[in-house]
């Protein structure tokens, strides 16, 4: 009991979309529920032989209150009797193809319909098996299987949902291998649910429900190095998803018992919390559009994943010339991110909400998978290397402008350095093509104003009038001529308004995004250069410290408690988040305590064209 819930609690704090609700007739049949921060109280049902129903407080602190000895073993147990059918899976199989109508006795069978004055529809089943006491005849497999099913789900539920009133409690999370992931179950304890709660309390299921005993134990044994002191993410390369909901789409996948076959965690190197400044960690979702309910964008980031593949694996066996392999690996990368993108055809809601971040983070494990870390280094060394060499020029006609002047283009600047990014293919593609393409040419490919979201005018007047900022938050996006000629221009006019800096960058490689170790060699070499820099270095007015995240995009509540720590200390009041992964694909919406800046150009004509603008058109908000 104890590694169920250690189990339990591991999977609602590490795994962003482990819990879903199920909706039989929308769309997408399964909700997922974003992490609330305060994961305690709720009520656990676990659904093995018999029930358990166990009451979670705290991380230690839990009690069994209850349970039933009619559970998962009752309905292989009497399912076999009934049918013949010796396997759990053919057993709900069988259900799922059955018609328990034939076999249970409803509410409009005793009354003739529906019993108004108790409120009871008239397909309420009053009786289970009810009709087998006056029928002559034999009843199918089928149709026995699933009024078993139904008869043990809702007794469950209605359990279940006296226990939760009993205690005061409206989470009730369901685990044990007997619901599997099957449509009937979920639904049958959905409804059950609904209806003795009246709406009151929901049912809540889990992606690893058959899981928690095993990853409880596994962290019990791993006790002297305390686990709990780290965070941990879900490897989407070494996971298979949620199956089908239907065992008849899939036969071939549901082989093996149950719906998992494997799950993979990575353990972080240090502990993830929520920024501070976020207005309410309990609602903030990161990503802006989910492709799960949103079909025709799904289709469409689908198609173009699928048609960035052969230049992403072009690109990784390039960045290994030495490496006898690279080819090879490359190869098993785009053949094993491909699979994932057609089962995500198939089954968007594999693992959890469908999302860029997610197919972006996907791509990054399936690298990781065949040692290819850091495919595009190699850009990002030369890139850094040609944007050093015209910082000081940059610096030097900054200088020159008067004050209203420069404000203009250092915003410009931010957003030109925004164009270069390799994970956009508008971009790579004349990157590749026009290798002279730089500073200036950027600038020339940005909308003119009025931008297509335009709060410059605001953001100048708040410069005017309001006093400095204590300390800036920035998170920053691309390596090269964004960091270098774009984001540092901007900081160094910051710190001289008195501004403290935070520039965060990621812990680890994503595209050519500029990783932490990076931003200290640039840093460095940008200091020799600039007074202004290395002043603020040296009196620690400009701090540089890692997100936590290796992803294009940003999860502002999963952030390094290193930099959670910082925000708070140096009070800091305003938050730049830049570059179309962190601003638009996440974030877009994210409400904040103090003031922020979310600037971006859109280097997607499709998502440019659904926000209503053109191709290198301008988020500036």
């Amino acid at each position: 009991m104890t590694c169920l819930i250690k189990g339990c609690n591991f999977v609602l704090r590490n795994i962003p979309h482990e819990v879903f609700a199920y909706q039989k007739d929308s769309d997408t049949e399964f909700r997922f529920q974003t992490n609330h921060p305060n994961i305690f109280p709720y009520l656990l049902v676990n659904i093995g032989s018999g029930v358990s129903i166990v009451k979670v407080e705290t991380e230690d602190k839990f009690e069994w209150i209850g349970g039933s000895s009619i559970g998962g073993g009752t309905f292989w147990g009497l399912g076999a009797l009934l049918t013949k059918t010796k396997k759990f899976d053919e057993l709900l199989q069988l259900a799922s193809k059955g018609q328990h109508t034939n076999v249970d006795m409803l509410v409009k069978d005793v009354y003739g319909g529906a019993y108004q004055t108790l409120g009871l529809s008239g397909n309420l089943i009053a009786s289970s098996f009810g009709k087998s006491t006056t029928a002559d005849k034999e009843f199918s497999k089928e149709d026995m299987a699933k009024s078993l099913l139904h008869m043990i789900s809702n007794d469950i539920g209605q359990l279940a949902c006296l226990y939760a009133k009993l205690h005061n409690l409206d989470k009730i999370y369901f685990g044990g291998f007997f619901i599997r992931g099957h449509p009937v179950t979920m639904r049958t304890i959905t409804y059950s649910i609904n209806f003795f709660s009246k709406g009151e309390v929901q049912a809540l299921f889990l992606r690893h429900e058959g899981y928690l005993g095993a990853i409880g134990a596994f962290l019990k044994g791993a006790e002297q190095d305390n686990p709990n002191q780290y965070s941990w993410g879900e490897n989407y390369a070494g996971s298979s998803g949620l199956m089908s909901t239907s065992p008849d789409v899939y036969p071939m996948q549901r082989t093996r018992s149950g719906t998992f076959d494997m799950l993979e965690m990575d353990r972080l190197e240090r502990p993830l919390v929520n920024l501070p400044l976020l207005k309410d960690p309990s609602t903030y979702i990161p990503d802006t559009v989910d492709l799960t309910d949103d079909a025709m964008a799904r289709k469409y980031w689908l198609t173009c994943f699928e048609e960035a593949l052969d230049g992403v694996a072009k690109r990784a066996a390039a960045s290994q010339p030495d490496s006898i392999d690279a080819l090879q690996r490359a190869e098993k990368f785009r053949q094993k991110y491909w699979n994932k993108l057609q089962t995500l055809r198939q089954q968007p809601f594999a693992y959890g909400t469908l999302t860029v971040r997610s197919l972006l983070d996907t791509r990054e494990h399936c690298l990781n998978e065949f040692n290819f870390p850091d495919p595009y280094s190699k850009v990002k060394q030369k890139e850094n290397g040609i944007a050093l060499k015209c910082f000081q020029s940059v610096i030097e006609s900054l200088d020159s402008l008067g004050w209203e002047e420069r404000q203009f283009a250092l915003v410009k600047g931010l957003l030109a350095g925004n164009v270069f990014d390799w994970g956009a293919k508008a971009v790579s593609d004349v990157l590749e093509s026009e290798p002279q393409f730089g500073f200036e040419e950027a600038k020339s490919k940005l909308q003119e104003r009025p931008w297509l979201e335009d709060s410059y005018s605001q953001w100048l007047e708040r410069l005017k009038e309001g006093p400095p900022h204590k300390c800036a938050l920035i998170f920053a996006d691309n390596s090269g001529i964004d960091i270098i000629l774009g984001v540092f221009p901007f900081v160094r006019e910051l710190l001289s308004r008195g501004t403290e800096v935070i520039l965060a960058c990621n812990s680890g490689p994503a595209l050519n995004d500029v990783t932490y170790s990076e931003s200290l060699i640039v840093t460095e070499r940008i200091a020799a250069m600039d007074p202004v820099i290395q002043s603020a270095l040296r009196e620690e007015k400009l701090l540089l410290v890692q997100t936590g995240s290796s992803s294009p995009c940003l999860d502002l509540s999963r952030l390094d408690k290193g930099l959670a720590v910082l925000v708070r200390e140096r009070k800091t009041d305003l938050v730049i988040i830049e570059g179309m992964g962190r601003a638009i694909h996440t974030n877009y919406y994210a409400a904040l305590k103090c003031e922020s800046l979310k600037l971006a150009v859109i280097k997607n004509s499709w998502l440019a064209d659904r926000l209503g603008g053109k191709i290198f058109s301008v988020i500036f908000n």
